[in-house]
């Protein structure tokens, strides 16, 4: 029983590794696409979003009419200053790399959940464009007041609010401590005097 099982086992994965050799060795491109958005607070108050793209091939082949759109940018929350959502490139050779970027205004407060970009590109054995998405964007909190998460910060934060404060009631503290508790050289003499006796 358990010879006919590991006879069919062996089978199947002598036949995926012939399967899997022979998309390995077809020549098609394989794209990657990053997608990255980094948030910029200027000193008018407003917030500006810098997105970038880096579109890899890891395939074996090149690609041909790649084009990159992203239209997940509201244009009631979003405006473009710099760059454009889309671009086109002649060509990306096999293990290439194309980058591409711009720059938004951000016009409404709140947080926003950015989906994939679309790349479509040609491949010459095949009539149909094919697509590749770009990785999602974390979510972003666009003029909003965020607290500051690293340490030294938030103890510069609270020193400024409350540091008068602190150190008065450690100086009470400390005064009622010294009152309270007598010296130690006190204790000792008055020891010491116990015993002459």
């Amino acid at each position: 029983m358990a010879i006919p099982l590991a006879k069919l086992l062996i089978s199947a994965v002598a036949v995926f590794m012939l399967v899997s050799a022979s998309f390995a060795t077809s020549e098609m491109p394989f794209m990657v696409v990053h997608k990255k958005a980094t948030l910029n607070r200027l000193k008018s108050g407003a917030e500006r979003v810098l997105v970038s793209f880096d579109i890899y091939n890891q395939g074996s082949a090149a690609a041909y009419d790649v084009t990159l759109t992203d239209n997940t940018w509201d244009k009631k929350t979003f405006e473009v200053v710099n760059g454009n959502t889309s671009r086109t490139w002649e060509r990306l050779d096999a293990g290439g790399i194309l980058s591409h970027s711009f720059e938004l205004e951000a016009k409404v407060k709140g947080r926003f959940h950015g989906a994939p970009a679309l790349v479509t590109f040609r491949i010459p054995t095949k009539a149909a464009l094919q697509q590749a998405y770009s990785t999602p964007l974390l979510p972003l909190d666009i003029l909003e007041d965020v607290p500051p998460t690293d340490l030294l910060a938030l103890a510069k934060r609270v020193l400024a609010k409350y540091g008068s404060l602190v150190s008065v009631i450690s100086m009470v503290v400390l005064f009622v401590h010294l009152v309270a508790t007598p010296s130690s050289k006190s204790n000792a003499a008055k020891g010491s005097s116990k015993k002459k006796r």
